[in-house]
C-alpha cells in the first residue's frame, strides 16, 4: 500500500507530507485546491515525464517521495532482477533538478524510468478521469479479458515467438532477394571462376617466373661469366683450386707440429671441399643454359596473364587471385545451393508458425472461457450500482491474422435497458454510466491483479444520490483486500470513508500554496456539511452530515 506522500516545490505545493492509511480513504477539496497537482506528483515520482515548468523556485530542485509496504506482493524476484536492494517498506524518490534534467531512485539506488514504470504497475492503480474513455479502448478490453484469463505467460511466450516467427519471415524474404540477385549475376560469376580456374594459378608462381625470364633474357651473359668463374677456379696452372690444393698440401705437412696447424690444416680442407662444390655447381648451371627464345616466350605469356588479372581484380599478388577466386566459388555455390536453403528455411518458418498457433489458440480459448464469468459478474455489480438492467455482450473473433496480443478481435457491446439493441460502449453508456461500469470492471481485476493500492480521481462524475452511495459501498467492499484511494465531490462517498483528507489553499508570504490535511472527527463533520450545502453551514447541514457518517 502507499504509506506516504512528501512533494517539495512542485506546482502550487512548496513543502507537503501525508501518510495515508490501508481500507478506503476519501480526499476532498475544492475545484482548484490542487487534488489534480497531488495526483500529478505521485505520477511523476512513479516514473511519468517530468516537465521542468512545474518546478516553483527555479533554484531549487523539486524532490517526491512515495513510501510503499509491499512485504506481503512477492516482489523480490523483480529487485534481484533489476540489481535493486529490496526494502519491505520501498521509498521511490524522483528528483527535478533546476536544470531541467530529472533523476529516479529506489531506495537510494539510482534506476531508469523504464524500471520505475515496472514497479510502479506493480504497486499501484491511478484512475484519472479521462481513464474512463478506454472502456472503448480494444487494448484495454484485452487487458480486463486477459487479466481474467492469467493469460499473462502465455501473452509473453507468444510474443517471443511471434517476434521469432516475424524475423524468420523476414531473413527468409532477404534470402529470396540475395538468390534473385545472385542468380542474375550466375553467368557473370561463373565466368569470372572458370577464367581463374583456367589460369591454373599456383603460389609463389610469379616470383619464379621473373626469375625464369630475367635468365632466359641474360642467358650469353650468364654463360659467359660462369665459364670465366670456372676457368679462374679450374685453371692448371693459376686456377684457385690448383693454388688452393698447394696451399693445403703445406699446411698438412705441419698440421701434426701443433694443435693450432691442425685447426688451420682443417679449415683450408673445408674451404678446398666447398671451392670443389662451386667449380661443380657453376659447371652444371652453365650446361643447363641455353638459349631458347621459344621458352622465353612462353614464361613472358604467362606472366602477362597473371598481370592481366591483377589489375582487372585490381591486386598485387597470387594469393589475392586465389582469395578472388575462392570467393566467387562461394558465390556459385550458394546459388547452387539457395534452393536447399530456402526450403528449410521454409520448414523452420512452418514449424514456428505452429508453435504460435498453439498459444494464439491457448490464449483464444482461456479468453472464451473468461467472458461469461467477467459478464456475470459485472452485471452482478451494475446491478448493485443501479445499472439493473444493462446488459454486456462481447464478441470474440478468432481471425487467421496473427495480431501482437493472438488472433483475436474484440468488441464490448451494451444494452443499457429493457428491448434495446447492444451497441458500443460509446453510443449506449451515459457518462455516469460509464464512471459505474468502470468501477465495477475495476473492481473485477482487483480480485486478480492483487494491487496493493487503487486511486480513483472523481469516478463518481455524472451521478448522484443512492448511485452515489451504491458507488462508495462498491469501493469499501474493494478496499478489504487492497488500499483504495479516492478523491470525490460527493459527500455520500465522502463519508464511507475509513479516513477524510481535504486538499486546501492558504496564502503564505504573498503566494497561494496547496496542502493536505487528515481531518479529524469534527473537520470531517464540517467538511461534509459544506460539501452539502456550501460555505455557509447551516444546523440541518450539519445534522445531515453527522447522520451520513452515522450510517457510514
Amino acid at each position: 500500500m502507499l504509506a506516504s506522500l512528501s512533494i517539495k516545490n512542485y506546482a502550487l505545493i512548496e513543502n507537503l507530507k501525508v501518510d495515508f492509511r490501508d481500507k478506503l480513504s476519501v480526499i476532498t477539496g475544492e475545484t482548484g485546491a490542487g487534488k489534480s497537482i497531488l495526483l500529478g506528483g505521485l505520477a511523476l515520482v512513479l516514473g511519468k515525464r517530468a516537465d521542468a515548468s512545474s518546478v516553483i523556485n527555479k533554484e531549487s530542485k523539486c524532490i517526491i517521495e512515495a513510501d510503499f509496504d509491499i512485504e506481503n506482493y512477492n516482489l523480490k524476484s523483480f529487485f534481484e532482477q533489476e540489481d535493486l536492494d529490496y526494502e519491505p517498506t520501498t521509498t521511490i524518490r524522483r528528483e527535478l533538478l533546476p536544470n531541467g534534467k530529472s533523476r529516479a531512485f529506489i531506495n537510494d539506488t539510482p534506476t531508469t524510468l523504464s524500471v520505475l514504470n515496472a514497479l510502479s504497475e506493480q504497486l499501484i492503480d491511478i484512475h484519472s478521469q479521462h481513464e474512463t474513455l478506454q472502456l472503448a479502448d480494444s487494448n484495454f478490453q484485452f487487458q480486463i479479458i486477459d487479466s481474467l484469463a492469467k493469460n499473462e505467460d502465455y501473452l509473453a511466450s507468444y510474443t517471443e515467438k511471434l517476434k521469432r516467427f516475424k524475423m524468420l519471415i523476414k531473413v527468409l524474404e532477404l534470402i529470396k532477394i540475395n538468390q534473385k540477385k545472385s542468380q542474375d549475376e550466375y553467368d557473370f560469376n561463373s565466368f569470372i571462376l572458370n577464367e581463374l580456374i583456367q589460369a591454373d594459378l599456383k603460389e609463389n608462381e610469379q616470383i619464379e617466373l621473373e626469375e625464369t625470364i630475367i635468365k632466359l633474357a641474360h642467358v650469353e651473359d650468364i654463360k659467359l661469366n660462369l665459364s670465366e668463374a670456372i676457368q679462374l677456379i679450374d685453371n692448371e696452372q693459376i686456377g684457385a683450386q690448383n693454388l688452393l690444393n698447394q696451399l693445403k698440401n703445406n699446411i698438412s705437412k705441419i698440421a701434426s707440429f701443433s694443435n693450432d696447424y691442425q685447426q688451420l690444416s682443417e679449415r683450408v680442407n673445408s674451404v678446398f671441399i666447398e671451392l670443389n662444390d662451386i667449380v661443380q655447381e657453376l659447371e652444371k648451371e652453365n650446361e643447363s643454359l641455353e638459349y631458347n627464345p621459344q621458352e622465353l616466350e612462353k614464361n613472358e605469356e604467362r606472366l602477362q596473364i597473371i598481370d592481366n588479372l591483377q589489375k582487372k581484380h585490381n591486386v598485387d599478388s597470387i594469393e589475392g587471385l586465389l582469395e578472388i577466386k575462392d570467393s566467387y566459388k562461394k558465390k556459385i555455390i550458394d546459388v547452387d545451393s539457395a534452393s536447399e536453403i530456402i526450403k528449410n528455411k521454409e520448414l523452420e518458418i512452418d514449424k514456428q508458425r505452429i508453435e504460435v498457433e498453439k498459444l494464439a489458440s491457448k490464449i483464444h480459448q482461456r479468453r472464451a472461457k473468461a467472458i461469461p464469468v467477467f459478464i456475470y459478474e459485472l452485471e452482478r455489480i451494475l446491478s448493485k450500482l443501479e445499472m439493473k438492467n444493462t446488459r454486456l455482450s462481447i464478441d470474440l473473433i478468432e481471425n487467421e491474422e496473427f495480431f501482437a496480443n493472438g488472433k483475436d478481435e474484440l468488441r464490448f457491446l451494451i444494452s443499457a435497458n429493457k428491448g434495446l439493441t447492444f451497441e458500443s460502449l460509446k453510443k449506449a453508456a451515459s457518462g455516469g454510466e460509464m464512471s459505474r461500469i468502470m468501477l465495477a470492471v475495476k473492481s473485477i481485476l482487483s480480485k486478480y491483479t492483487k494491487l496493493p493500492a487503487i486511486i480513483f480521481d472523481e469516478i463518481d462524475t455524472g451521478v448522484s444520490g443512492e448511485v452515489s452511495n451504491r458507488i462508495a459501498g462498491e469501493m469499501q467492499q474493494m478496499s478489504e483486500n487492497m488500499q483504495v484511494i479516492t478523491i470525490t465531490h460527493l459527500p455520500q462517498i465522502a463519508a464511507k470513508g475509513n479516513q477524510h483528507y481535504k486538499v486546501f489553499k492558504e496564502e503564505r508570504s504573498k503566494t497561494i500554496r496547496s496542502d493536505i490535511k487528515l481531518l479529524s472527527k469534527t473537520e470531517r463533520i464540517n467538511e461534509l456539511a459544506e460539501m452539502l450545502g456550501g460555505k455557509l453551514i447551516t444546523n440541518s447541514a450539519l445534522a445531515h452530515a453527522k447522520q451520513l457518517l452515522a450510517t457510514s
